[in-house]
């Protein structure tokens, strides 16, 4: 990361974004079967396109519960009024897999990364914290009526160099009857400056092209797991490939990955290092990691004390974290690192 903190940039995406509403959907799915069942075992994908909606995946559980209706109150909830033709092909969970899990094993190969700085109170890197209170920023304008003629799809993206913004864009979707200009001055008034300051020497872009009328899926396809680095750490850190959403604790490429941000922010937060990077590998079905490597912003080894202090197996993440709640939805936007109330996000002294 030090190597790119002089100039990066960083982006997100808004509630609305085709994609973030399939990993909405998908962790709606989640919550709903862990609220019944705690136990339940989910890996649920969805993919949204012009009026189209498919749920697809593996689910185990006891609970009783409808997809499609779920699917229908998330997407109202959103913003969107429009009617969605909704497939459903959601099966049990392979036996192959199942077997590795029931002996407490990783429910998946592969490898997690977690990362915290000093940089800001959300041991996030500034650009980051940003980028996701434009976008949010759009929602609670949009929602709360600030705005009128806001929609639910939007995109930001900052540019930091040498710690200061020098970029932002802005992409929101608006209604028909609104200027460019009207567009500009209102998300530079409304959002853009209370969240940076003065924009006096900073380059403004606001819906670049010059309109946004068309979004969500009427406008393009949407699809669980797509916006990877808007969940995590903005591409500054490595990432495994695996995605979160839809997902219970079984799967290391959500809970692991959890695992490694609370280490990595305990570390910082605790005076350790300045910046941490946790990197864990799993085996599908093996109950202990393959390898656990903790790096301080020196690049130096401090994965002793890690090893020491904390436990990777999957059984205690999920036990250490009390993984099994429906407490997922709200990770789908926005991030799922740097929020409150968030179990991984929680200080301990070490």
């Amino acid at each position: 990361m030090a190597n790119l903190r002089s100039l990066y940039t960083v982006e997100s995406v808004t509630e609305g974004h085709p994609d973030k509403m399939c990993d909405q959907i998908s962790d709606a799915i989640l919550d709903a079967c862990l609220a019944q069942d705690p136990k339940s075992r989910v890996a649920i994908e969805s993919f949204g396109a012009h009026g189209l909606l498919v749920i697809g995946g593996e689910l185990t559980s006891d609970a009783t519960i409808s997809a499609t209706k779920i699917a229908q109150e998330v997407y109202r909830d959103i913003g969107y009024g429009d009617e969605l033709e909704i497939i459903e092909r959601v099966v049990q969970q392979s036996p192959d897999i199942a077997m590795g899990v029931d002996q407490d094993g990783a429910g998946d190969q592969g490898i997690m990364y977690g990362y915290a700085t000093n940089e800001t109170p959300e041991f996030l890197p500034s650009g980051l914290t940003i980028v996701h209170k434009l976008t949010s920023g759009l929602s609670r304008l949009r929602k709360s009526g600030e705005i009128s003629w806001l929609l639910p799809d939007g995109k930001a993206q900052v540019t930091i160099e040498a710690g200061k913004v020098r970029t932002v864009l802005v992409s929101t979707q608006h209604k028909e009857d609104v200027t460019h200009s009207e567009i500009r001055e209102r998300i530079i008034e409304k959002l853009i400056t209370p969240i940076i300051g003065s924009v006096s020497r900073v380059e403004v872009l606001v819906n670049p092209t010059g309109r946004f009328v068309q979004g969500g899926f009427e406008a393009d396809t949407g699809l669980t797991g797509r916006k990877l680095m808007v969940d995590t750490y903005g591409g500054l850190v490595a990432h495994g490939g695996g995605a979160f959403s839809g997902k219970d604790a079984t799967k290391v490429d959500r809970s692991a990955a959890y695992m490694a941000r609370y280490v990595a922010k305990n570390l910082v937060a605790n005076n350790f290092a300045k910046e941490a990077t946790v990197a864990v590998a799993y085996a599908i079905g093996h109950k202990e990691p393959l390898m656990i490597s903790v790096v301080n912003e020196e690049g130096e080894d401090i994965s002793e004390r890690v090893k020491l202090r904390f436990d990777f197996r999957p059984k205690a993440i999920i036990q250490h974290l009390n993984l099994r709640r429906p407490i997922y939805r709200q990770t789908a936007s926005y991030g799922h690192f740097g929020k409150t109330g968030l179990p991984w996000e929680e200080i301990i002294k070490m």
